[in-house]
């Protein structure tokens, strides 16, 4: 018999579903300590110490990883292994540690525990991680990396441009950001490859953070803004000032002009080594090629950074495999540039350097009638010179040219008939694609890489001269005072100054060339310059009697007349 006055104990009494009190929390105590001990668990696994304690990763990507800013840095702040491969959300996080058993399987099976089968797997590792951090707009790298919290002021040029051309196009950290914890094996990719990999994902688009604003208008000066969406910053306009003449100024033309009156631009040239415009073009090689191909100049990526290429490629640790000891990497050239109805006046001025005599070359000097030459390259800024516009004189500078890397020997220019058409007196000279059938830029199946044998008929040649798929040439020597009026199209042809006239000196270590040249031109190979346009240019430096590429070159830039967006501005005299 049922006592009417029993209460059940508290432990006793149901709660929820018919289940007791005692019940629920006996089951929450499980659950608490199966919670706690399969976090630690799975915290446990996430440790750089849990990660490299099999040989095959201590080894191998430990060691690398070590060399990197990822492990040591100013800041002290060190990413670990799971950083990176594990996803911070608690589901995702999951569903990696699940994907890690298949890792497990192959430590068992031996897949890549000596460094030799790992690197034979590596390239096909690292394409499974690029894939799964592109479909996740690179989340884990987004956990400390935000374009909102960056100092786009402590960035060099060429990082902020790209962040800003991420954001606009919707590229994502990993489409640039590979190999920077580990070997490189993206240069492995077909040139196919490389671009589907970092091909933008207009989802991942972004508005650019207000810190970056006032820097966006900096960096894009007198550049196309194309599909930047960016607010337009107009500046007030301002009366122009004409210069006043000053006579006892005068160029070589005898015309009175007053240097001291206008404001030179400071240009720095360095050495390019053997970096063709294959190389340039060849994504593998050149971390620039996509922004290139896309539309970028250039000097939007590698503006102020002139010194640092030339001193890496002038050493030999990179682009050069016969280093000059003692040559300078780079130096500033400072250019002033005026026009009057009928010329364009330009003086350049520069310091002259120690000699640094060349050890493959018999007396150390390659021209030793020459102590300077300096050309000056102009093409239309209408892409008939394909690239020229974001290159400058870089289309004419191929792989297969004399002293680079894939230049025919002497015994192939002997017995080829094109030697009845093009002068191999000094072997390939500088061409243009124009003037070809075809170029080979990636060097597929051993071919070498250029397109000197690959040249067109005489009738085409001459339309693409007619029609200005050329680029003009001006050049000065040093030894003779000659002044010579060219051009590039299926060689380098280079004649008489019919339209041209230049100047030098050497005074108190410092060069002085001033060049006179007619707006005008009717001859072929000539460029009529118009005051109303703009024009792409370039210059090559020759110092210390060197000869072929063992020059020093400047990246593309604008020419335009009284115009104040370009980046050579002739002010009229």
């Amino acid at each position: 018999m049922t006592n009417p006055n029993w209460k059940p104990s508290l432990m006793s009494r149901k709660v929820l579903l018919g289940s007791t009190l005692g019940a629920a929390l006996f089951f929450m105590l499980v659950g608490v300590i199966f919670w706690g001990g399969f976090n630690t668990a799975m915290e446990a696994t996430n440790t750089l110490t849990f990660c490299i304690s099999c040989h095959e990763m201590e080894e191998n990507v430990y060691q690398e990883y070590k060399k990197t800013i990822h492990y040591s840095n100013r800041s002290g702040v060190r990413a670990t292994c799971s950083d990176c491969h594990v996803p911070d959300p608690w589901v995702h996080k999951v569903v990696r540690k699940v994907q890690a058993s298949n890792e497990l399987l192959h430590k068992m099976m031996g897949t890549i525990d000596t460094p030799e089968k790992f690197n034979e797997h590596r390239l096909e590792m690292a394409k499974r991680v690029w894939d799964a951090m592109k479909k996740t707009d690179s989340r884990e790298c987004r956990n400390c990396h935000d374009f909102g919290s960056m100092n786009p002021a402590s960035q060099k040029g060429r990082a902020r441009k790209q962040h800003i051309n991420a954001m606009n196009a919707g590229n994502t950290c990993i489409d640039c950001h590979k190999g920077i914890a580990h070997n490189k094996v993206h240069d492995q990719l077909s040139d196919e490859e490389l671009e589907e990999l970092e091909k933008p994902n207009p989802a991942n688009k972004r508005p650019i953070p207000e810190s970056w604003l006032a820097l966006v208008v900096k960096d894009y000066k007198s550049v196309s803004k194309k599909t930047l969406e960016i607010p337009t910053v107009s500046k007030p306009e301002t009366a122009k000032e004409k210069p006043t003449t000053q006579t006892g100024a005068t160029t070589s033309g005898g015309s009175a002009i007053n240097w001291n009156n206008i404001e030179p631009a400071e240009i720095t040239l360095f050495y390019p080594g053997q970096a063709s415009m294959e190389w340039v073009l060849q994504g593998t090689d050149h971390g620039g090629a996509r922004p290139l191909k896309s539309g970028d100049r250039c000097l939007e990526c590698h503006e102020e950074e002139e010194a640092d290429i030339g001193e890496l490629i002038v050493t030999g640790e990179k682009l050069e495999p016969n280093p000059i000891p003692g040559k300078r990497g780079s130096f500033v050239v400072k250019i002033q540039t005026t026009h009057d109805s009928d010329h364009l006046y330009m003086r350049f001025q520069w310091p002259d350097s120690e000699h640094a005599p060349v050890p493959f070359t018999t007396g150390g000097k390659m021209d030793p009638d020459n102590q300077i030459k300096l050309a000056v390259m102009l093409t239309t800024d209408d892409e008939k010179v394909e690239f020229a516009e974001r290159a400058g004189c870089w289309q004419s500078c191929h792989h297969d040219a004399r002293t680079m890397p894939h230049t025919p020997d002497a015994a192939t220019l002997g017995s080829t008939p094109l030697g009845q058409t093009l002068n191999f007196g000094n072997g390939v000279t500088k061409y243009l694609k124009e003037s070809r059938t075809g170029i080979e830029i990636r060097g597929r199946g051993g071919k070498p890489r250029g397109g000197w044998d690959k040249l067109k008929d005489n009738a085409e040649i001459q339309a693409a001269l007619t029609d200005g798929q050329f680029m003009d040439l001006l050049r000065y020597k040093s030894g003779t005072g000659e002044s010579e009026d060219g051009y590039i199209l299926s060689e380098r042809v280079m004649k008489g100054g019919q339209g041209v006239n230049f100047t030098g000196a050497l005074s108190d270590g410092i060069w002085t060339v001033e060049m006179k040249r007619k707006l005008a031109s009717d001859q072929p190979g000539d460029i009529s310059l118009a005051t109303d346009k703009q024009y792409n240019i370039g210059f090559a430096i020759h110092d210390d009697y060197s000869n072929a590429r063992y020059h020093h070159v400047s990246f593309g830039f604008k020419l335009g007349f009284d115009d104040e967006e370009a980046d050579i501005n002739a002010i009229t005299q």
